[in-house]
């Protein structure tokens, strides 16, 4: 399968009470599903579903409680054609979300949380997206210390990279895998920002990569008025930006809230034919979407 032009658009669907972007708006399961289709109908290649936040200081839920918000979303959106993501650390609800039809596992913790979770991956045909990731939401900005030479881009290279070769180890294929830097997680704004200028030394690893930086707090920051963080729902434009410049960065996909916003924004970055300047990377795993046979 060719690469794609533009990245794939991953929509985020959140079913907490807690998430920093949207806690609670999508709690029920009418209401998610309703989301998830709205954001198919907007573009979005895959829809992302996650039953834990994972803002800082959150707390975690139990695995039944987590089983129980998304598991029923998946099928609902899957019955309805939606190619669907879970958004998990856990073993058992990525088990649970492959057998409701999942085609992708992305986990914030890259298999450090739960390893079990290689064990489900390796043995579906779910493609797994690692991100770089050092805590759990309640301990990790006091791990956002990165001193070694090269900072931040070095030391989330090198621990991705670790990372590919446990994944790689539990007999998930490399055709299967994609990283994420893993932006907010036990990271700075600086960090953030250092991350996203030099995403094709994290590409040098030879995988596809996915950004997600949608509504992230180091966005309201850059927007601050009067000091104060730019809330939540007014920092889409900027997210629409970082998406069209991770694009040419050779980005596999972006994670977003917005995806009418962004394909809007991609399609005019496609249309002009802007070439993308990182490493090369492969493809990544082919993910069917509204417009991708």
């Amino acid at each position: 399968m060719p690469a794609p032009v533009r990245p794939l658009v991953m929509g985020v669907l959140n079913v907490t009470p807690d998430s920093f972007s949207d806690g609670g708006r999508y709690a029920a399961t009418d209401a998610a599903v309703a989301h998830g289709l709205r954001l198919v109908a907007d573009g979005a290649d895959l829809v992302d579903i996650g039953g834990e936040s994972t803002r800082p200081g959150a707390t975690r839920p139990l695995v039944s409680e987590e089983l129980d918000r998304v598991v029923p979303v998946i099928r609902e959106l899957v019955d309805a054609g939606a190619v669907v993501s879970v958004d998990t650390m856990r073993s058992e609800v990525a088990a649970a979300a492959v057998a409701a039809g999942a085609r992708v596992v992305n986990d914030v913790s890259g298999g450090l949380a739960d390893p079990r979770v290689l064990d489900v991956v390796a043995d579906s045909a779910a493609t797994y997206v690692a991100m770089h990731w050092r805590a759990h939401a309640d301990r990790m900005v006091d791990l956002a210390t990165y001193d070694e030479p090269g900072g931040v881009v070095a030391a989330v290279r090198r621990e991705l990279g670790q990372r590919v070769e446990a994944v790689l180890a539990a007999g998930v294929p490399a055709d299967r895998l994609v990283l994420d830097p893993g932006l907010g997680f036990a990271k700075r704004g600086a960090h953030n920002w250092e991350l996203l200028r030099h995403l094709a030394d994290v590409a040098v690893l030879g995988l596809p990569l996915l950004v997600g930086a949608s509504r992230k707090s180091f966005l309201g920051d850059l927007l601050a008025d009067d000091g104060t963080s730019r809330p939540v729902a007014d920092r889409e434009v900027a997210g629409h930006a970082l998406s069209v410049l991770v694009a040419g960065q050779g980005a596999w996909g972006v994670r977003v809230h917005d995806v009418r916003g962004t394909r809007d924004a991609l399609a005019v970055w496609e249309r002009l034919g802007m070439p993308r300047t990182t490493v090369p990377v492969p493809p990544g795993p082919p993910v069917a979407g509204p417009d991708r046979p």
